[in-house]
């Protein structure tokens, strides 16, 4: 089964064919630095990071960019979200953007997102930006007025073609407030002239001015991936007005198609309500990093397709975590049963798993039943995956996966034989579960260091059983088992897993 993209546009699922063959060039609405990252950002970025890791497992040469808009942004009420925001924190609009960027790539960086090839920013590409502009005014697309430019949506039939709205319906009041000087309520701006307090601005052929928001995105994605897109993402939210108008201004200065596939996730929810700094019902990442892991994090956002909404709740996510746990024990028992086969290929034991009393043909050809399996389910997943990146459907693959090789090896009838195929299962996990949906724990060193520290507690709960201090024993026993760590005392021995 090929790859199909559901593509925004034609609002169907396409197979997805790139305009070079075996490269892909995408781009992704990336934040506006007045303010930290929350969860919404999260599920919007997380989805096209797994969009980004299978077109790379598929063998894609990837070329991903992802602006920083760190100018031009308009509040619907006209005012500038970086300016609003360095009020708001008394600073420099340029210390407003530096400090939230950082704080925007340490939040992606925490939740294992890989960073985009290129991460232009706004007030960076002015010159481009210019440019474009005076191509579209060249072209009749394009109007001054007072020292502020518009983009003229009647001379573009195709304008609504993407929200499928039509241009006689549109209303005043898109993004800037409404000016008696437009020729037509819904024109929008790409160069706007600056009040003498506006902080952020530059020179023109029009004056001192900024650009409008729509503009750096059809100027920076042009310029770092030529004329035609092969994948554009963001939002919903910004289906309209933002990438119509971006669509607008791109056709309209090149006469090519500026995106062979446009792609937009689903927001997250509070009680059925967009999650929202406007409303005050956001969770930041940082917040939510210090109640659960990142990888629950993205398991809890993965657990719906990306073009579905996803509503939060504490519960939900705790609900997520014990699924991602299982999949994780299943994983790090499969680890540890290859330790043991492979301990025993060196001659360190006997095998003292293998299948005694019976010549059924496991001995002869010990791997194939775990061979089956991963057959069966790596096709799953990949069919589920080529289905429009279908994470719901990958992630119950792996479970099926789990389940299956769990009943397998409840049979005890692992022996050193099946190396190679265990090695194959890892394998898998690490490709799927972790390559490519980014679930299984990235940060090596805290697991480590986890797991030492629980041995360590064992060990300590060892020492209190043998001098009798049975309440002490059980209180760490039950305070690691409210922590998902279980404990079982077999044979004079203490084993351990998660739950």
């Amino acid at each position: 089964m090929a790859l199909k993209i559901y593509n925004t546009l034609t609002r169907k699922k396409e197979e997805f064919i790139p305009l070079h063959k075996g490269e892909v060039g995408i781009y992704v609405c990336g934040p506006t630095v007045y303010s930290g990252t929350h969860l919404g950002h999260a599920k919007s970025y997380i989805s096209f990071d797994v969009v980004v890791r299978y077109l790379r497992w598929l063998d894609y040469k990837v070329k991903y960019v992802q602006n920083i808009t760190d100018a031009g942004h308009l509040l619907d009420s006209g005012e500038d979200r970086i300016l609003k925001g360095a009020k708001r924190e008394k600073l420099d609009p340029i210390e407003l953007t530096e400090k939230y960027t950082r704080t925007y790539f340490e939040d992606m960086d925490a939740l294992g997102i890989l960073r985009p090839d290129i991460s232009p920013r706004a007030t960076g590409h002015i010159p481009e930006q210019i440019k474009l502009i005076e191509i579209l005014i060249e072209k009749g697309y394009a109007y001054e007025t007072n020292g502020t430019v518009y983009f003229d949506i009647t001379k573009f039939p195709e304008y609504g073609k993407l929200s499928h709205r039509k241009v006689e319906e549109q209303v005043a009041g898109v993004r800037v407030e409404v000016r008696t000087e437009k020729k037509h309520p819904a024109d929008f701006a790409l160069w706007i002239l600056a009040p003498k307090e506006h902080i952020m601005k530059w020179d023109s052929p029009w004056g001192v001015g900024y650009p409008g928001w729509h503009l750096e995105c059809s100027a920076m994605s042009m310029k770092y991936l030529g004329e035609t897109l092969d994948i554009h993402g963001g939002g919903i939210d910004n289906i309209f007005p933002h990438h119509e108008c971006e669509i607008a201004q791109s056709k309209a200065a090149t006469g090519k198609q500026f995106v062979r596939y446009w792609m937009h996730n689903n927001m997250v929810l509070v009680d059925g309500v967009k999650m929202s700094k406007s409303l005050g019902n956001f969770i930041t990442i940082k917040e939510i990093l210090k109640k659960y892991s990142p990888e629950q994090v993205r398991f809890f956002i993965l657990t719906t397709h990306y073009r579905s909404p996803i509503d939060f709740s504490d519960k939900a996510i705790q609900g997520a975590g014990e699924g991602m746990r299982k999949i994780h024990n299943t994983f790090e028992r499969i680890n540890e049963t290859l330790k043991q086969v492979q301990g025993d290929n060196k001659g360190t034991q006997n095998d003292k798993r293998r299948v005694q009393g019976n010549n059924e043909g496991v001995e002869d050809n010990p791997a194939s039943e775990i061979d089956k399996i991963i057959e069966v389910h790596k096709k799953k997943f990949v069919e589920a995956m080529n289905d429009d990146f279908n994470t719901p459907l990958a992630i119950g693959a792996l479970f099926d996966f789990s389940r299956e090789l769990n009943k397998y090896l409840d049979n005890d009838v692992v022996g050193a034989r099946h190396s190679m195929s265990l090695q194959s299962t890892l394998n898998i996990y690490e490709e799927f579960g972790g390559k490519i949906l980014g679930i299984l724990p990235f940060s090596k060193k805290a697991e480590i260091e986890g797991t030492q520290f629980i041995e360590l507690l064992i060990e300590v709960r060892e020492r209190l059983r043998a001098d009798k201090q049975w309440k002490l024993a059980d209180e760490i026993r039950s305070k690691l088992q409210d922590l998902g760590i279980y404990i079982e005392d077999k044979s004079g021995k203490t084993t351990w897993r998660r739950n």
